[in-house]
């Protein structure tokens, strides 16, 4: 029997990590990369989607050189991540999120704070999904991120086409697929 494997990604703040394991759950290789942040303003904290996924390339290969394993071993991919927005058009191109107008900064990191009014008005909503997330909106969360691009940048707003949390980003990236996480849809 052909031996199998699998690869787990996790991408934070600062870096994506690749792990290839083996069925049993043992790690035999680990690589990390370095992700860029543009933050042009207090409380602005920006990605760019392709050098994001260019680094989680990077450690899964770097991984998998490392476990000594061929790519046709590999069986399964998951892949974990911060909740970061990611905006695209309708061709799938990158879309800027940023006050500067620059479209390579196309992705809200988790730790933007930029939606803060947009996070409290959802609070003082009183609208019964708080009671599935703790009873306040955070601005770390998508709905103020999205009612904030809305507001404030409405080019990008109306070229819009895909909108993902990072973790469905991911998937589409690996897959082609726009089937979203269950996390993402509750």
């Amino acid at each position: 029997m052909t031996k199998q494997f699998v690869c787990a990604v996790d991408v934070g703040t600062g870096s994506a990590r690749a792990g290839i394991l083996d069925t049993n759950g043992t790690l035999l290789g680990r690589a990390e990369r370095p992700i860029a942040m543009n933050q042009p303003k207090p409380d602005h904290a920006e990605h760019d989607s392709r050098d994001i996924w260019s680094a989680v390339c990077a450690a899964v290969r770097a991984a998998r050189e490392k476990a000594g394993i061929a790519a046709e071993e590999v069986v399964g991919i998951s892949f974990d991540a911060t909740c970061s927005l990611v905006v695209r058009d309708r061709q799938g191109g990158q879309l800027s999120i940023s006050t500067t107008g620059d479209k390579r900064w196309d992705t809200i990191v988790w730790l933007d704070h930029r939606a803060i009014a947009e996070a409290d008005e959802c609070t003082a909503s009183g609208h019964a999904v708080l009671n599935y997330v703790g009873g306040v909106m955070s601005p770390e969360m998508a709905t103020p991120k999205l009612m904030w691009l809305k507001r404030n940048l409405p080019e990008t707003w109306n070229e819009a086409g895909y909108l993902f949390d990072l973790t469905d980003f991911l998937t589409w990236q690996a897959t082609g697929s726009l089937a979203r996480s269950q996390c993402t849809l509750t």
